[in-house]
């Protein structure tokens, strides 16, 4: 979400300079590839790339591509294959072995349903959305129809420039299939005597971050999350602590007593709360409040084992016996074991552990796992089976 929220500061900047755009994303991969389906870079008529679709590799090209696609007003799919160690211009150097699919599409300033449009709409309010992009993975010549389509969750509405009810009525299916399973997935349409891919986009709020105390030690966390783009919260009871001149990248910082502190947050199972305030009835009387909520999944504490135990103890004396589900999602001490001393390492360490806990991962190294860094379930495509062989000969003709 990050890159998402970097590209529309970056639209804003363009448009009011009156600058020419095009959008540049990731819609298919095959094999390995730096950046995953969904990545997106935006490009302008002078030259600046704001977001990443590759390490560094293919942007050069790419801006030189994203340029034609703003000179002709035309949506263009590319290819790049890394596949083959003789081709020196792209293969050698880059050693991703994958076939990666981008598509170009030039940017439409008064259309209100542009893609960095339909972004921004994600992007108002804190929810799940499902954005779906078409597009021929046949040939470069054929009609390259784009991102035409968003559904936003919690508003329940449709936002698509779709004309033709006959594509609605195929699209729209896919909503609910998106939603069930919260993932990202390749949907092939026959539209038309066309033969189209449907890159169906499951797109999760961002992970919102409550951290539980305004000490120095929690300065560096904020500067890290807020790297990442997640959505920052800072609570406190003390005034001269909890202020936005000490927290600046903080999207709220709260002044609040222990009990009032989720009057104002409202817990969704994508955000995490650290508790580190250094005042242990304060984080005592949160966690009691914190375990009682399904929705939370992660609750961090600072300090020793011993001290989560003894807040296990007095939660006992109060009547309160914490569960074994529960506890599985209170982590204490928090964070990975890397050997964290400073705050900006034991920062580094925490939010490493979020990460790990919202993606299901156990933090090991990678070089310990033995299936490929990135699953390749997602870059199935779901072929009608009419199509099926015809789309299986034409894709080994990889374009450029």
């Amino acid at each position: 979400m990050k890159e998402i929220t970097d590209i529309i500061k970056s639209y804003e900047l363009a448009l009011a300079a009156g600058k020419k755009m095009a959008l540049a994303t990731v819609v298919h991969v095959e094999g390995s590839s730096y950046r995953r389906p969904g990545a997106r870079m935006l490009v302008t008529d002078d030259g600046q790339l704001t977001g990443a679709i590759s390490g560094g590799c293919l942007e050069g090209d790419a801006l030189r591509k994203a340029l034609l696609a703003i000179s002709q007003q035309k949506n263009k799919l590319v290819t790049y294959d890394t596949t083959d160690e003789n081709d020196t211009t792209l293969g050698v150097q880059l050693g991703c072995n994958g076939i990666v699919h981008i598509l170009f599409e030039p940017i439409l300033p008064g259309q209100p349903d542009n893609p960095v449009e339909l972004l921004k709409r994600i992007h108002q309010k804190r929810q799940n959305a499902v954005l779906i992009t078409l597009f021929s993975l046949r040939s470069r010549t054929a009609e390259q129809p784009g991102t035409c389509f968003l559904y936003l969750e919690k508003d329940n509405t449709q936002i698509h420039h779709v004309s033709d009810p006959r594509v609605l009525s195929n699209l729209v299916p896919e909503i609910d299939s998106a939603k069930e399973k919260e993932d990202s997935f390749f949907k092939e349409f026959t539209i038309s005597g066309q033969n189209l891919t449907g890159f169906i986009e499951y797109l999760k709020l961002p992970p919102s971050l409550v951290i539980v105390g305004a000490g120095n030690d929690t300065i560096p966390l904020m500067e890290m999350a807020h790297v990442l783009g997640w959505e920052i919260t800072v609570a406190d009871g003390r005034a001269g602590h909890a202020t936005k001149h000490r927290f600046p990248k903080a999207n709220k910082v709260l002044v609040a007593r222990s009990n009032e502190v989720l009057d104002h947050i409202q817990p969704d199972p994508r955000t995490f709360f650290v508790l580190m305030t250094h005042n242990y009835n304060y984080d005592l009387a949160l966690l009691k409040q914190l375990i009682q909520i399904e929705a939370c999944i992660y609750v961090g504490t600072l300090g020793p084992k011993k001290k989560l135990e003894r807040m296990f103890d007095d939660l006992e004396k109060e009547g309160i016996q914490v569960t074994d589900k529960q506890k599985e999602k209170i982590y204490g001490p928090v964070g990975l074991d890397i050997g964290a001393e400073t705050s900006e390492e034991i920062a580094l360490s925490v939010l490493a552990e979020i990460k790990a806990v919202l993606n299901g991962r156990t933090g090991i190294s990678l070089r310990e796992k033995a299936e490929p860094i990135h699953s390749r379930s997602d870059q199935k495509v779901d072929y009608a089976k009419t199509a099926r062989e015809d789309f299986l000969c034409a894709i080994q003709t990889v374009e450029s």
